[in-house]
């Protein structure tokens, strides 16, 4: 090849080379800002509503499920190691307050979609907009709240001793790493110069073992009959009802499911109370597709127990019974049944990388372009020495 064709060609892959890593742009962390009647300051007497705004979030259109938005405690504000996407668990390396799925709820869970999302219907957060930004409302009930650990008891975390903020994970079980964040927020009465926990500082982080004095939380039985207990939303009752009512032999029966939303084929753990203690109970799906028992009720009328949803059930809504064989005390919960999120989001990422990671219609046609260029000079140059090397063969 000719000194000149070396040049051209190397100079058109240069070109290519440099458009394609160009046109993907780096993506941003995302931030929240949380602004209330004090700043980022909620009252210690009683709730306090924020409105709470995300910036530089991920945005898939059209993508399964987006991004929730909770209140709560994380063990290590600072370092982040309670995000889901580096193995944190609700329960043991974060907490926050309970609230039901639906979109009438108390405000203090929202849901924000994303654009397009077959889950939108079900948002009560508003939509994340393609440039990943979205803005709610979030109601902050106080400076204590209840909420299960994985073992089933229930801890009260006081934001007036540990680190508590507004906390944002990929909603619906799908973990997104860029859409995990914590925004601290401090406690305050009318009048004081505030509390451990405030905005912007990781003090107060908490071990969340709940085990000692000191780190903001206290252990209770699950079954404790203390007032106005509650258990978090998509982790225990589910029909708002208080589990800390003492059981009564004409109370009426109460069940809640472990989360709302649940993957078919996987398992969802339940509760169940007020039923007649030491009475077997049998759980199963309405139409008969998956059972479990019989349970033995406790002391205080309580059962637990994990059903496995078969992998054939179809999605959508749900509806799980507890029955009690003695007493006839029947309670039902809904719950919604999806398919893999895993395999839907593979398949969101799939389309979206199709058309190229990132690469801009613009840096496409610069790329097509070069390649015709080089094209027309290799075809040029081969034309060129035939018509030499025929002109050298027809000589006398």
């Amino acid at each position: 090849m000719r000194p000149a064709v070396r040049t051209l060609l190397g100079a058109s892959l240069a070109a290519a080379a440099l458009v394609l890593p160009l046109a993907t742009p780096a993506q941003a962390a995302g931030r929240v800002s949380v602004t209330g009647p004090s700043g980022a300051t909620a009252s210690s007497s009683g709730p306090t509503t924020f409105k709470v705004s995300g910036s530089g979030f991920q945005s898939v259109k059209g993508g399964f499920g987006g991004i929730y938005v909770f209140f709560g405690w994380v063990d290590d504000p600072s370092g982040g190691s309670w995000r889901p996407s580096k193995g944190g668990v609700t329960g043991t390396d974060y907490r926050y307050v309970p609230d039901s799925e639906q979109k009438s709820n108390h405000g203090y869970q929202r849901f924000v979609a994303f654009p397009g999302s077959d889950t939108a219907s079900a948002a009560n957060g508003g939509t994340v907009s393609a440039s990943g930004a979205w803005s709610t409302t979030l109601t902050v009930p106080g400076p204590t709240f209840r909420a299960a650990d994985r073992d089933g008891k229930v801890r009260t975390v006081d934001c007036r001793e540990v680190t508590c903020g507004v906390i944002t994970i990929g909603a619906h079980g799908v973990v997104n790493a860029s859409n995990e964040s914590f925004t601290p927020v401090r406690f305050a009465s009318p009048g004081s110069t505030g509390s451990k926990g405030s905005s912007g500082t990781s003090s107060g982080s908490s071990t969340g073992n709940g085990t000692t004095t000191g780190n903001g939380t206290t252990t209770e039985s699950a079954t404790s009959p203390t007032s106005g207990s509650t258990a978090p939303a998509g982790e225990s009752t589910a029909d708002g009802a208080a589990t800390g009512t003492p059981v009564t032999s004409d109370a009426p029966a109460t069940v809640g499911v472990d989360q709302r939303t649940v993957v078919v084929g996987r398992v969802i753990g339940f509760t169940g109370q007020a039923f007649t203690p030491g009475e077997q109970v049998v759980g199963s799906l309405v139409g008969g597709q998956a059972a479990v028992g019989p349970l033995t009720a406790g002391a205080q009328g309580e059962v637990a127990g994990v059903l496995q949803l078969p992998a054939t059930l179809r999605p959508g809504t749900q509806a799980f019974t507890l029955t009690g064989a003695a007493s006839g005390k029947k309670a039902q919960v809904e719950f919604q049944a999806i398919a893999d999120p895993v395999t839907a989001a593979a398949a969101a990422n799939a389309a979206q990388e199709s058309h190229g990671p990132g690469v801009s219609p613009v840096a496409i046609g610069v790329v097509v372009a070069a390649l015709a260029l080089l094209w027309f000079v290799v075809a040029g140059a081969v034309a060129a020495r035939r018509r030499r090397s025929s002109s050298r063969a027809v000589r006398p």
